[in-house]
């Protein structure tokens, strides 16, 4: 974690960046796929940017004529099909530096969390250790890229320690989601929707089991291992919250 001169605050910012050099921007202006960075590493010799993502489109077809031209865009150096199963697939790219990249590294700017893109936009979340240099980085990328400020957010020192303190139960709370099947997912969210939790009960066991097209004792035990895996989860994270 980096703070500014007088050690209390990282000024986080949230932007919807549309470059006009990026080849995946470009790619998603032009068919139905979507970018979710994975890892990312720049190289500052040689001035790129090195990343894996995750890419998902509308249809196997969508994703086949997306990679294409991801793979034939003019600042696309390197380019590796990792893995594909339908409309999913898994790359590795090499791009040169763009333009909005190279503003924020020359203004001291870092990036805090993993990038999206589609639509031919971007999501980006970048982090400064100084409010002029992000007053400067805004202002410069107005001169070649459009972009929009969705959130900025200046984080104190203790938010930032109690954010580090407890990552380790935030990421047991996102494993309990991950073990759960998707039957039990969705049971679980169509409860809470449908307000099963709810006091007077929104909805029955008869309910859901209608919705579900199975029986109650089917659609029970859907929801009691779901639940038995989400709690188990719950009172890991307290118990390291309060270690």
């Amino acid at each position: 974690m980096c703070f500014d001169s007088k050690g209390r605050t990282m000024i986080d910012t949230t932007l919807d960046v549309e470059q006009y050099d990026c080849p995946f921007i470009d790619t998603t202006d032009d068919h139905e796929v979507g970018f979710s960075a994975i890892q990312w590493d720049f190289d500052q010799v040689d001035r790129e940017l090195e990343t894996r993502m995750l890419v998902e489109g509308g249809d196997r077809e969508a994703v086949s004529n997306g990679l294409a031209a991801l793979r034939d865009h003019s600042n696309m150096h390197d380019f590796d099909l990792l893995t594909r199963r339908g409309d999913v697939a898994h790359i590795r790219t090499v791009i040169a530096e763009t333009d909005a990249m190279a503003t924020i590294r020359d203004n001291d700017g870092y990036i805090t969390g993993p990038f999206h893109i589609e639509a031919g936009s971007e999501i980006w979340h970048v982090g400064f250790d100084d409010r002029t240099d992000a007053d400067t980085t805004l202002s410069e990328l107005e001169r070649d890229n459009e972009y929009d400020v969705l959130d900025r957010t200046n984080t104190e020192l203790p938010e930032m320690q109690d954010f580090v303190q407890n990552a380790g139960a935030a990421m047991t709370l996102i494993e309990g989601c991950r073990d759960l099947s998707d039957v039990e997912r969705e049971t679980l969210e169509t409860a809470v929707s449908d307000g099963y939790f709810e006091s007077p009960r929104g909805a029955t066991l008869g309910h859901l089991a209608d919705e579900f097209d199975v029986s109650k004792p089917a659609v029970s035990k859907n929801l009691r291992r779901g639940q038995q895996k989400m709690i188990e989860r719950v009172v890991e994270a307290m118990e390291e919250l309060e270690e």
